[in-house]
């Protein structure tokens, strides 16, 4: 797994990625409990379950960020991920079976082959385009 920190703030995490051969037995969380975007790897023996539940609803006021996970399931893309200070600061290309999250600071993907198939997760809600993101260059 690489950890992509700011070099202008380098106790700044603003990048994962999370590549297939990672995965071990058990639970790794990738993303912290802070962060609004959530993500734990599960490699799990069968027959392994869980109590069923659901989740609550919460009443939050508090200030957010749209955080961003690309896993691809076919083919493969580039990433381009850019500091808070919006220079390049990696270009991992993930593979089937890995992904990406950005947490802050931008990103752009470049798709490498044709019938590339992708997962795009994202916090929402989305309230439209203004409200959501800026464009870098």
């Amino acid at each position: 797994m690489d950890r992509i920190y700011s070099k202008v703030d380098p106790n700044k995490l603003l990048h994962i990625v999370v590549r297939k051969e990672d995965l071990t037995p058990g639970r790794v969380e990738v993303v912290s409990e802070d962060q609004f975007i959530q993500c734990a790897l599960l490699n799990m023996e069968e027959g392994k379950t869980f109590k069923p539940h659901k989740h609550i609803w919460k009443d939050r006021s508090r200030a957010v960020i749209a955080q961003e996970s690309w896993i691809v399931i076919q083919g493969s893309v580039k990433c381009i991920f850019y500091d808070i200070d919006d220079q390049i600061i990696a270009t991992p290309i993930l593979y089937p079976g890995d992904a990406s999250f950005t947490l802050e600071g931008g990103h752009n993907y470049e798709i490498q082959e044709d019938n590339t198939l992708v997962y795009e997760y994202k916090t929402g809600p989305y309230e439209g385009q203004s409200l959501d993101k800026t464009f870098i260059g």
